[in-house]
């Protein structure tokens, strides 16, 4: 297993959690110097608050850990490519590098919809790792989707 294997399954952990919790299954962990600060997982319609984002999460404990809003030394694994607000806080954190499991075609922003993380106008570019255990990540993904479809109500009935 290789370093990026062994934290996404750590990030794959916390995307779990948010499964349980009925939440998008994201998760992310932050490493600083082979050790992981920090942990976050989509916490969104539990907390009522569309910031919080398994990135967002582990960006701010992990500020918190440091002691400063630049996380230079630090490398952020995540299930499913970032989305602006979590690309934008990953240039504004000054991460240098970010590793991520499966793309997002619908809000990814590493690549998939614009490359946020490497928009060469801003004053910082992230190196960018991905399909690091892709299948597991979207296979979590797929199974709550084909859940949460099955759950939900229709919104217009016939009379």
């Amino acid at each position: 297993m290789t370093e990026s294997e062994r934290y996404m399954n750590e990030a794959l952990e916390e995307a779990k959690k948010a499964f349980s919790a009925g939440e998008v299954p994201i998760g992310a962990v932050m490493v600083r110097n082979g050790e992981i600060i920090a942990r976050g997982h989509n916490l969104r319609n539990t907390a009522k608050n569309p910031l919080r984002h398994a990135e967002i999460d582990a960006i701010n404990k992990a500020a918190e850990i440091v002691g400063d809003w630049r996380l230079e030394d630090c490398t952020l694994y995540v299930t499913v490519e970032p989305c602006p607000m979590c690309a934008g806080a990953v240039v504004q954190a000054r991460i240098p590098k970010v590793v991520f499991g499966t793309r997002n075609s619908k809000a990814g922003c590493a690549g998939s919809i614009l490359d946020i993380l490497n928009e060469p106008r801003f004053n910082h570019q992230v190196e960018v790792e991905e399909g690091i255990l892709q299948e597991e990540c979207s296979q979590l993904m797929r199974l709550f989707f084909k859940r949460f479809r099955k759950n939900s109500e229709p919104l217009l009935t016939e009379e």
